[in-house]
């Protein structure tokens, strides 16, 4: 998980299922149409429900607790978990379980065993906390950096210094214990109490060994005459006298970087290892055969990585022993040979092109010695990986391409689709994510912020969610029992787990259709990366850290422009666009089939890029370069050749102008440069969804049968009533609510050449449409228009019945509905659920329904009419419509449970100075200063109390179906 949380407002429709029946229809066949069709909802299987990530910590578990909180998922509607040992809690040492320990071991046998029983899915991280790394991790299997000394000598001279580096000590640790490093022993291991200092980084002081030493010449283009001198230094003196000139001595010694595994539970506690290196992971994971041998693990999905997260430190981990091999079998030539330009010593074309191959070898040595061979490992076990490869210097495109389930996690669209891309360009069925993580500060996020969150990822083409999170806590544990730092909170503790199954019944809808059928996007964009990584910057790497990286990117912009117009695109790599076919004008890749290729602002590009794009185009594909065609060539490797070839199929374009725009037939095909993206649907057969025009958003899905699913959404804070025109060939559509089970035709009109429907939809609402390319008939989904005036509800009983620290007497009140804060401090400190009931009075007026809108909620309401549930809502417009055979009669009982946040009762908490941070290593850091502590954590002892409860106003209206 990166370091890194940016708040996500969601405000959110409402869940409606009218009764108990209509609710099991809802996930079963619908036949409302003639002998030519019918609506059919998706049947839903464990995949298809949201996951959660599931913390043990300091894995002191117990088989009762496990059972109990294993059911408690399930009837809350998760359909699996993934297992992430982290570290502790005070107090229950003696229960502390070593990672990958016989009694480890047991207890994962047992989780899977029940898992099994109750029909949950078990993915398990391949760590204990992230990234990779362990006690058993030494220093050789380490990762490592790379520092230099750098020394200028005149010719007729020798070396008076010496080349020695002694590594500055260091250390960093997440944990409340302070510490220098004289009192820590090497290794690391060797130290007691390590959950106590929780480790981040640590560096000893120490003689680092010598890599290399070259003497370059100064000339006055650059460097020349290189001579290698690491033999001739003995004990730290060069023995070496320096030929007529100016002379650059370069020394590059070899360093432990010193990352720790951050958030280690017991027994997951050490160095991170080396991912450059596949001796260091094959010993690393070889752990993990030992552990798992001769236990079942048949029930266990897939393996988990938490993002790459080394350089979460000082430094960079930049090295591994073999690099200079590497590099030479990958880039073609000696590195040794330009370590003045490595070092950013040599001319500025030098420093560029020597830094792009250097970072292209790190890209290329995390894929194939540790992400590939990861994947590897898993397979021979019947497993896949899970891989969340955001953070790593590394094409990310490719890293996500050799993992089985690619998974995202961050706010912005074009990172977003990163993962999605990827797994549609090869062809993959899940895309997962880390979702709804730390939205707001601690115990404010209701589930309203967290359909935002999950709607903004479907949107991008996430299909498999991953809540972030949900911790192990004993039953016994005092509340609000065990947490993790940087959640929502998805426990039983919370006062919000009262409806948390009926936003994840919403979910699992919604993945049912995201799950169903293919990928269905036109264009296909770029990822570049020569540009970025030509230029040096103020460090070593270039990391793709969830959101920041992307805005160094010219596909950022093209992204944007892309996402905000409607148009539906896959980003790939130079690596994936190799596999692309061109049929018949199509681009062909992953099974999916695209209708251009979008090359984004760029100065260098691979040749073997360049040449693929233009055999692409003679074939009879139409290539789009925004601005300007690509310049030149990056890197070192074979430059003059290539740079020949670029020039010479560029001389075989003919370009003609047209506006904004240039264009060259070229074979079958088309190569287009435009200044003007917006002249995409001029030059192509492009066209984007224009419902965006309208404020609302869609992806799409692509059936098996040529018809299409669309999961449409509106973001804005305005509701949508209007015609709408889908990008998309079909005579008549079905509508499914995702929150209510609701389904329908959908009422269409012939518009020229295209087929409009009509569509409402609430503020943030969500909704599917399923297209037809046949005349389906059948009963229209029910829109309501106000048919009188609103009756607003009085007389209520507040009950409280769930929740503490206890549960406040019971109200009566004939008044206005308020906060039930205003009421005294025993209903300031609450958090759960109050329970308030009212009679609804004789209704003489007739209607189809009836609205009921709830006014003012903090935080989400269920309702019931005599007993009989009628839905869950989570946020604005809180309303719902009943139907009017419910309220026939003059004697209807109107329930309503209100839940609210945690925040109130862990403010009374705090207030009263009652311990409840009780947690090893991130003991809850604080998102905002001013709810920072004299401790320098997490506080809301000075929190005002969080409007709570049903404010209202409450209004029953009649309504009418339009």
């Amino acid at each position: 998980m990166l370091n890194q949380f940016l708040k996500t407002a969601g405000k959110l429709v409402c869940v409606l299922l009218f009764t108990a029946n209509l609710l099991s229809c809802s996930i079963k066949e619908t036949d409302k149409g003639t002998e030519t069709g019918k609506i059919k909802w998706p049947e839903i299987n464990q995949e298809m429900k949201p996951w959660t990530r599931w913390w043990w910590f300091g894995n002191a578990v117990t088989e009762k607790d496990l059972t109990a909180a294993l059911e408690a998922y399930k009837k809350a509607g998760l359909g699996g978990v993934e297992i992430t040992p982290i570290y502790g809690v005070r107090g229950a040492e003696d229960h502390f379980i070593d990672f990958l320990s016989p009694a480890w071991m047991d207890k994962l046998s047992y989780t899977l065993k029940e898992a099994k029983r109750l029909g949950l899915g078990v993915d398990l991280a391949n760590a204990s906390g992230w990234p990779f790394g362990g006690p058993w991790v030494d220093e050789q299997m380490a990762c490592k950096n790379m520092v230099s000394k750098v020394f200028k000598l005149e010719g007729g001279h020798t070396l008076t210094e010496n080349i020695i580096y002694v590594q500055t000590p260091l250390v960093r640790v997440a944990g409340e214990k302070k510490v220098t490093i004289t009192d820590i022993k090497a290794p690391i291991t060797a130290n007691e109490n390590l959950q106590d200092y929780a480790f981040d980084q640590v560096r000893y002081e120490r003689e680092l060994p010598l890599i290399i030493v070259t003497a370059s010449k100064k000339e006055k283009n650059g460097f020349t005459e290189v001579i290698d001198l690491t033999n001739k230094v003995k004990k730290g003196k060069l023995e070496w006298t320096a030929p007529q000139g100016e002379w650059t001595v370069c020394a590059l010694f070899q360093g432990n970087h010193g990352k720790m595994v951050e958030r280690a539970g017991p027994g997951g506690e050490g160095n991170v290892i080396d991912h450059f290196s596949s001796e260091a992971l094959e010993k690393y994971l070889n752990k993990f055969d030992t552990a798992f041998k001769d236990n079942d693990l048949s029930h266990l999905r897939y393996f988990f990585n938490d993002s790459y997260e080394v350089d979460d430190a000082q430094g960079q981990a930049n090295w591994t022993p073999a690099f200079f091999s590497a590099f030479k079998t990958t880039r073609g030539y000696d590195l040794t040979k330009h370590i003045p330009a490595l070092l950013g010593l040599d001319t500025e074309e030098m420093n560029s092109r020597v830094l792009y191959d250097y970072r292209m070898t790190v890209s290329d040595l995390l894929l194939e010695k540790y992400t590939k061979n990861w994947q590897k490992w898993a397979a021979k076990q019947g497993k896949g990986i899970r891989n969340q490869a955001h953070g790593s210097p590394a094409n990310v495109l490719d890293l996500y391409a050799a993992s089985d389930i690619p998974e995202i996690e961050g706010t912005e669209i074009v990172n977003l689709k990163s993962a999605p891309s990827a797994a549609h360009i090869t062809g993959k069925r899940l895309t997962s994510s880390e979702s709804a993580t730390w939205l707001n500060e601690h115990f404010e996020s209701n589930l309203g912020d967290v359909k935002g969150a999950v709607d903004k990822l479907w949107l991008a083409g996430v299909n498999h969610i991953f809540y972030h999170g949900t911790a192990y806590s004993p039953q016994q544990a005092k509340w609000p029992g065990w947490l993790f730092y940087a959640a929502v909170h998805f426990t039983p503790t919370n006062s919000l787990w009262e409806d948390f199954g009926a936003f994840n019944q919403y979910a699992a809808r919604a993945q049912s259709f995201l799950q169903a059928g293919k990928p269905s996007n036109d264009i296909l964009l770029y990822f570049g990366l020569a540009d970025l990584w030509s230029e040096r910057g103020k460090y070593m790497l270039k990391h793709f850290h969830s959101n920041k990286f992307f805005d160094e990117l010219s596909l950022k912009a093209c992204g944007d422009y892309l996402s905000k117009e409607g148009y539906s695109w896959d980003a790939l790599s130079d690596k994936q666009l190799i596999d692309v076919t061109c049929q018949d004008s199509t681009l062909l890749i992953g099974g999916n089939i695209y209708k251009t290729l979008v090359v984004p602002e760029i100065q260098y590009m691979p040749i073997e890029t360049f040449e693929k794009l233009m055999n692409l185009a003679q074939e009879g594909a139409t290539i789009i370069f925004h601005k300007n065609m690509p310049s030149d060539i990056p890197g070192l490797a074979n430059l003059a050749q290539a740079r020949k070839k670029m020039n010479v199929l560029k001389g075989k374009l003919a370009f003609t102008r047209k506006g904004n725009s240039q264009t060259a037939i070229y074979g079958k095909g088309r190569i287009i440069l435009s200044n003007d993206l917006s002249s995409l649907t001029a030059n192509t057969s492009l066209a984007p969804e224009q419902m965006y025009t309208k404020g609302l958003q869609c992806i799409r899905r692509l059936k098996d049968d040529g018809n299409y699913y669309y999961f449409i959404n509106n973001p804005s804070e305005k509701p949508f009533k209007g015609w709408i025109t889908l990008h998309a060939q079909y005579r008549s559509a079905a509508l499914y609510n995702l929150m209510t089970g609701k389904d329908g035709y959908v009422k269409t009109r012939e518009q020229g050449d295209n087929t409009e429907m009509y569509l409402e939809l609430t503020f943030n609402e969500s909704i599917v449409v399923e297209t037809f390319r046949g005349e389906h008939k059948g009963a229209f989904y029910p829109y309501y228009e106000s048919a009188g005036k609103p009756l607003e509800l009085s007389g209520w009983k507040i009950d409280f019945v769930k929740g503490g620290p206890v549960l406040p007497t019971s109200i009566t009140t004939t008044k206005e509905l308020q906060s039930w804060t205003n009421y005294g401090p025993a209903y300031t400190a609450f958090s759960g659920t109050a329970e308030y009931s009212t009679m609804i009075p004789t209704l003489s007026t007739k209607a189809d329904a009836w609205r009921l809108a709830l006014g003012d909620v903090r935080e989400s309401a269920s309702i019931y009419i005599n007993g009989n549930y009628l839905g869950t809502c989570f946020g604005s417009p809180y309303s719902i419509e009943i139907p009017s055979n419910l309220l026939t009669n003059g004697n209807n009982e109107l329930k309503i449970r209100v839940s609210n946040l945690m925040a109130n009762r862990i403010a009374d908490l705090d207030k009263r100075g009652v311990e409840w941070r009780i947690f090893y290593n991130t003991n809850f850091n604080a998102r905002s200063k001013m709810n920072v502590g004299k401790d320098g954590k997490f506080t809301a002892k000075n929190w005002k109390p969080k409007l709570s409860g049903l404010i209202g106003p409450t209004t029953l209206t009649p309504i009418a179906i339009h």
